[in-house]
């Protein structure tokens, strides 16, 4: 993760920062394309590969109930345990197709978020300025990858696929807002339109009722929705959260410089590290103020 910063608020430098994004389709021509021809780890060549493994573990379950069958009907094999070891042989080989099903689908979701989309995603939304930057191009390219998905993949195991694409959206998203670097800075003003381009995201998969099912976009997202109210709320009260949190957790006293919270991942509202991405990514100069004498951080990389 980038290492954290104080905002640099009111910059007469703003503007420019903002026509120095390189244009997406640069980004485009690196890396969406095949190196040296070889499409073998592509979108759809993955997608296959799921089908692939699907389909040899329903060849399994048949091959197994077929030679179990054959043995307990064989007069000449009497011992069970030949056959009951047969049949955890089977156990283990479906169980290495799923878990290479699993995979797979990992490797899909985070190849489309953080590397195929990359352009327009982690290095496009909200960078420089939150409302020229917002999520739309990225749900549309996403969107895209999701119609290669649902036409390849085998229907059996299609929702598990695209169940991990929107896990690594949503983790991205979180990155985004908490770990985005020095180039992203967000107000008061600016938490609507998060929670706006959020219900955008969650809308594409939901897909008016014909993607996922509506509990399962609710359990992958609780931890966005969770952390979403922190950027509504007054940087007095986040820095007060914060303060005390830090008491009660390591015991130091909010007179004093404090320390670093640790970045345990486990993003949450009362969570001290999340508090504390909050406010460095906060553009105010109460958060900046605060975070100079209390922690020394820097404007600037």
């Amino acid at each position: 993760m980038p290492a954290l910063t104080r905002c640099s608020t009111g910059s007469k430098f703003r503007v420019f920062r903002k026509k120095e994004r390189p244009p997406m389709v640069s980004y485009r021509k690196s890396q969406s394309g095949t190196t040296n021809g070889d499409d073998s780890f592509s979108i759809p060549q993955l997608c296959v590969r799921i089908n692939t493994l699907h389909s040899i573990r329903k060849e399994l379950d048949v091959l197994e109930k077929r030679t179990i069958s054959q043995l307990r009907d064989n007069t000449r094999v009497h011992d069970d345990n030949i056959v009951d070891g047969l049949g955890k042989c089977f156990e283990l080989s479906v169980a290495s197709c799923l878990e290479g099903i699993q995979q797979l689908s990992e490797a899909i979701s985070y190849k489309i978020i953080f590397h195929e989309l990359r352009h327009i995603f982690w290095d496009y939304v909200y960078v420089a300025d939150v409302s020229s930057s917002r999520i739309e191009p990225f749900l549309q390219e996403l969107e895209n990858n999701l119609e290669i998905i649902s036409a390849t993949v085998h229907d059996r195991v299609r929702t598990r696929v695209i169940t991990n694409v929107m896990k690594a959206s949503f983790d991205g998203f979180l990155l985004i807002l908490l770990a985005g670097g020095p180039s992203r800075a967000f107000s008061l003003a600016d938490a609507a339109i998060i929670d706006e381009d959020l219900k955008f995201l969650m809308d594409l998969f939901w897909s008016d009722g014909d993607g996922l099912p509506t509990d399962l976009i609710d359990k992958f997202s609780a931890t966005l929705k969770g952390i979403l109210p922190l950027f509504h709320t007054d940087t007095a009260i986040l820095i007060e959260q914060l303060e005390h949190a830090t008491e009660d957790n390591l015991g130091t006293s909010a007179k004093s410089r404090l320390p670093l919270p640790p970045t345990s991942g486990n993003w949450s509202p009362t969570e001290l590290s999340t508090i504390m991405r909050v406010l460095c990514y906060r553009n105010d100069k109460i958060a900046t103020k605060f975070l100079k004498k209390k922690y020394n951080l820097p404007k600037k990389l």
